[in-house]
């Protein structure tokens, strides 16, 4: 099991102790250091079952300088998010966790954490 985080996030801090509470094998992921490469997002996306629209945070201020909101959120737009998101880490969805199983949850909430955990 791997978790995507921020340091400075509050989600991430609370999945981090969940994960140690519960006494999980993990390993940590600080995206904005080691940002993942366009191949990694699209295989997050692809075990989230989700499209980089649904895990881009639109309220940061790179994604309102990008106007991301008015991009299409379509197959053919696929690849500019994804590459929005490799050019600003800042902007994917924390923490993501990926699980043992090939799937994959944003563990915004202890709810996803324990299902990630019920997954590995």
């Amino acid at each position: 099991m791997e978790i995507w985080i921020n340091p400075a996030c509050s989600k991430c801090r609370g999945a981090l102790r969940l994960l140690d509470e519960e006494g999980a094998d993990y390993t940590v992921r600080r995206y904005l250091e080691d940002v993942p490469s366009a191949a990694e997002i699209r295989d997050v996306l692809h075990r989230l079952g989700l499209e980089p629209w649904d895990i881009t945070r639109t309220g940061e201020a790179a994604a309102k300088e990008l106007g991301v909101r008015g991009w299409d959120r379509d197959e053919a737009s696929r690849e500019r998010w994804i590459e929005a998101l490799v050019a600003h880490p800042k902007l994917i969805q924390r923490p993501i966790i990926t699980a043992d199983d090939g799937t994959a949850v944003v563990g915004r909430s202890e709810e996803a954490v324990r299902d990630a955990l019920s997954r590995s």
